[in-house]
């Protein structure tokens, strides 16, 4: 399997308003480093897994409506708790769209999975793989 992964990072504001975080259930600021890798069995005809600045794209645009935000003021995650593999799947879940509605060119189309891993420090990270 053939794989190219693209990083961007985002700042954002949240809680998790629940006790089972502790600390983490009052307001605080993140960092994550996010990295998307996209997958494919065999190589496209120009040897590629997908174009690398449309992917590079398509994260920039995904991530730049959180990024220094409050998460929890934003109306698609009110009630929600924001964990970092939540965030995962929110930033998977559009880069699958993205995919089939060609903003990664023809390359994303044939694509089989896709990663993302969401960086909280040096020492902690979670991710989100599945089929395109």
């Amino acid at each position: 399997m053939y794989a190219v992964e693209v990083r961007d990072r985002i700042m954002i504001a949240h809680s998790l308003p629940d006790p089972f975080f502790g600390p983490a259930a009052k307001m605080h600021g993140a960092t994550f480093v996010v990295d998307v890798a996209f997958f494919r069995e065999a190589l496209t005809k120009q040897n590629v897994v997908v174009d690398i600045g449309a992917a590079l794209d398509v994260l920039n645009k995904t991530l730049k409506p959180l990024a220094y935000q409050n998460l929890d003021e934003l109306a698609q995650f009110k009630g929600r708790l924001t964990t970092t593999e939540f965030l995962c799947r929110h930033v998977f879940d559009a880069m699958v769209k993205a995919a089939k509605e060609g903003a990664l060119g023809e390359d994303g189309t044939g694509l089989a999975k896709i990663r993302v891993t969401l960086h909280e420090t040096d020492l902690a990270r979670a991710w989100f793989e599945g089929p395109v």
